[in-house]
């Protein structure tokens, strides 16, 4: 056999395989989708049967499928009609590291509630000191009894408004190198001594905020991977925030509704979240769809004919195609029982450089409008009358918003470390952090 042949036949037995994954579905789909149904039934089937999480273990209300293999799912449910997975951290963070480290009665306290979008979680990481440097946190969390009361304060917490729960790692003993005193917790937001204040961003919105949180209590049985191992369970989330902020992360199908219980979503009908129109996304969600709709602005506009604004749209779809090829890469190494390091971490990359492009050729293509904005809902619907270009709105917030992605889910410049350092073995700075306690530590002030 030919190396050609042999690239047919993979490719043969490849696309085999995903006409059954969506032979399977479909058939699931006829038999229970109603768009009668409130958003909390339908996401109860979606989630027990393993749909909404379907990368997530057999026995973690998850088929255990790639991530690949998650989007031609994802993809199914949005061309079928139906509602898709409830989104939000929970589902792409909280449910898989809960299922890596957690034991089987965290599993089912938590992860059926985030598969089904009964509880919406967030991520209580960053700190104003300890950003980059995470390890640095000082948000302390002091035993008592069989709880532990947490005094700190977090920043950048995407979601906090609307959650029921959010991932907490907290400093469980300072007397110890920093990256050894840190334990994972799952903290009920609703709860007093937990304030929540919203950041207004560049775009107008508030999708961010900062939490302080003074005295609130977390029982010990929701310490996920054990005590003072929390730096460890952290790097499993990033890892997967990574994976699923990068390019070819995702698709648009992720449901319109919110989880949890603030947003008041759950006892609504379910069809009446269902649109075909996409959804911009913050990440990989947003990605995989950006070149066509680029290209469609473009020739909207008839600026197609451009020979700059074809080379970067060019470029754009490049990039989509290279992150989706990268995805079968490691769908195929998983299947041989290996793994492609550093993935996560290039695909974060080149999502960081996709926002990029797409904030520079946006504005090339809308010109002058493009120093319009709007910043609520009436001024938008205002601006879109008065130029008659719905998608110019598309076009501003993406590049207003092109400047966090490469920050949020860990710095360009991180991932560039973790890159050189974990993956090519290259020498790390040298300093004493590995070795002194972390109570005698130089702080950020």
């Amino acid at each position: 056999m030919t190396a050609t042949d042999a690239s047919t036949d993979t490719r043969s037995t490849s696309g085999t395989a995903d006409r059954e994954l969506v032979d399977e579905l479909t058939a699931w789909l006829e038999e229970n989708w109603d768009p009668d149904l409130t958003v909390a039934d339908w996401w109860e089937r979606l989630g027990v049967a393993g749909w909404s999480a379907p990368t997530l273990p057999a026995g973690s209300y998850g088929r255990g499928l790639s991530r690949g293999d998650a989007v031609i799912v994802q993809s199914t449910i949005a061309a079928h009609g139906a509602l898709g997975a409830p989104g939000g951290l929970g589902l792409l963070l909280a449910a898989p590291t809960i299922a890596t480290h957690g034991t089987p009665e965290q599993v089912e306290a938590f992860v059926r509630d985030i598969v089904t979008g009964k509880k919406a979680w967030c991520q209580l990481f960053s700190e104003p000191g300890a950003g980059s440097d995470l390890a640095g946190l000082q948000t302390k969390a002091i035993r008592d009894g069989d709880e532990y009361v947490v005094t700190g304060q977090k920043v950048w917490t995407s979601g906090g408004h609307y959650a029921d729960l959010g991932m907490l790692i907290a400093r469980t003993d300072p007397d110890v190198p920093k990256h050894q005193g840190i334990t994972y917790f799952g903290i009920d937001m609703h709860q007093p001594g937990i304030d929540v204040r919203p950041l207004r961003e560049l775009t107008g919105r508030a999708l961010f905020n900062e939490v302080f949180l003074t005295e609130a209590r977390v029982p010990g049985t929701a310490m996920i991977g054990g005590l003072n191992n929390g730096w460890a369970v952290a790097n499993t989330t990033l890892a997967f925030e990574r994976a699923g902020l990068g390019s070819g992360g995702g698709t648009s199908a992720v449901s319109a509704a919110i989880p949890g219980t603030v947003a008041g979503h759950l006892d609504k009908r379910a069809g009446d979240f269902v649109s075909g129109a996409p959804r911009a996304g913050g990440g990989g969600a947003g990605m995989r769809g950006s070149a066509d709709l680029y290209v469609k602005l473009a020739q909207g506009a008839g600026r197609n004919g451009d020979p700059l604004i074809r080379q970067s749209l060019a470029r754009l779809h490049t990039l989509s195609e290279i992150g989706r090829i990268n995805n079968l890469r490691v769908k195929a190494a998983k299947a041989a029982g290996t793994d492609i390091a550093g993935m996560g971490n290039i695909a974060k990359l080149s999502m960081s450089e996709m926002v990029r492009l797409q904030r520079d050729v946006g504005l090339q293509i809308v010109g002058a409008a493009g120093t319009l904005h709007a910043y609520d809902a009436d001024d938008r619907a205002a601006l879109d009358a008065a130029t008659g270009n719905p998608f110019l709105g598309v076009v501003t917030e993406l590049a207003l918003f092109a400047q966090a992605p490469p920050i949020y889910g860990g710095t360009d410049q991180v991932q560039r470390n973790i890159l050189g350092e974990r993956v090519l073995g290259l020498p790390k700075e040298p300093n004493n952090d590995r070795v002194l306690p972390f109570s005698e530590l130089p702080k950020n002030v």
